[in-house]
């Protein structure tokens, strides 16, 4: 049976990577929002509706090492122009397993459905929650293919004070029992980076998303 791109993040959630062979799996896209490539350790899969063989002849074309070549910005830029979809960055992509009880941070419920932050969470997320902080923001929800996505925010006045581990941390609470939550952080943002693997989250590869413009 082919893997669906659910389980194959439902294995690498388990720490069962693909086989490092050096290949590339097209998989469906998992809903007409969510289009995009992971990267895992000498292993990609690009998930879309496209034609597999388009995406293996683009991938070919690029004139790089096989191993870089799905994130390569050749091959990105010609998904880009054949979905029509945009992008922001390439992200780390990390994960963590769910954490039981509550949350040490206080933390209060953001019922605004027009806030800045809510409504930025649901371009890429279904069944969105938010909670703030003292000097922070921690947005929950579904992203690609279900899985549980969270993301933060801290004032830049209330950093450097363990502020964006504790936010992470407390998505671990939030999640239901026994659910893996991920996160992705751009590669440059180095305290973000720092703040989720200090937290627990494993880094598990790199992720293009491709938004619809």
């Amino acid at each position: 049976m082919r893997q669906t791109l659910a389980d194959i993040m439902d294995a690498a959630a388990n720490g069962n990577f693909p086989v490092p062979d050096g290949g590339t799996t097209v998989v469906p896209a998992p809903n007409q929002r969510d289009t995009g490539v992971l990267a895992f350790t000498a292993y990609s899969v690009v998930f879309t509706d496209e034609d597999p063989s388009w995406v293996h002849e683009t991938l070919a074309a690029t004139g790089c090492d096989a191993l870089a070549a799905t994130m390569n910005p050749r091959f990105l830029s010609a998904l880009l122009d054949r979905t029509g979809r945009s992008t922001d960055t390439i992200d780390l992509l990390t994960v963590a397993s769910s954490l039981p009880g509550r949350p040490a941070l206080e933390l209060r419920e953001i019922t605004d459905p027009v806030h800045p932050r809510v409504v930025r969470a649901r371009r890429r997320r279904d069944d969105v929650s938010a909670w703030a902080a003292a000097g922070g923001i921690l947005v929950l929800g579904r992203g690609v293919a279900g899985r549980w996505e969270t993301a933060i925010e801290v004032d830049e006045d209330a950093r450097h004070r363990g502020l964006g581990r504790e936010l992470a941390t407390a998505a671990r609470h939030l999640v239901p029992r026994g659910e893996s939550v991920w996160s992705q952080q751009a590669a440059g943002n180095a305290r973000s980076v720092r703040a989720f693997q200090a937290a627990g989250y494993r880094p598990v590869g790199a992720e293009a998303l491709l938004l619809p413009a």
